[in-house]
């Protein structure tokens, strides 16, 4: 028997993910919202669902793929190592990004990148 889940269901669930209000870069992995945010945050930008484009991906299942966050005003000083999406009160995820160094005072851009959910297996 096969094993299935709808597109439709794995859509409601990007939809929470891409439910954010901002999207930090961090130094270290944060795994709360205050970490994402204050802690490890070297750079922020506002953000919301329109950000986010939903389709199927060829090779999981679904994606939603953040357009280019361009020219984010860095605020801390450190190392870039993740990118984090929050909203009000949550942590909703974290990936990783292309280490480098970062210093106050200059801008970074977000290139595109895909949150994806793979199909039943």
């Amino acid at each position: 028997m096969a094993k299935l889940i709808p597109d439709a269901r794995l859509d409601a669930m990007l939809a929470i993910l891409t439910n954010v209000t901002a999207i930090s870069v961090c130094s270290t992995q944060p795994t709360t919202r205050t970490e994402a945010i204050t802690t490890y945050m070297l750079a922020t930008v506002a953000a919301d669902s329109s950000d986010f484009t939903a389709a199927d991906d060829s090779t999981v299942g679904r994606k939603a793929t953040c357009g280019a966050q361009s020219a984010i005003s860095i605020t801390n000083s450190g190392t870039a190592q993740h990118i984090a999406g929050t909203d009000g009160t949550n942590l909703l995820w974290v990936t990783t990004c292309t280490s480098q160094a970062l210093t106050s005072g200059g801008t970074v851009t977000i290139p595109a990148f895909a949150l994806k959910l793979a199909d039943a297996a």
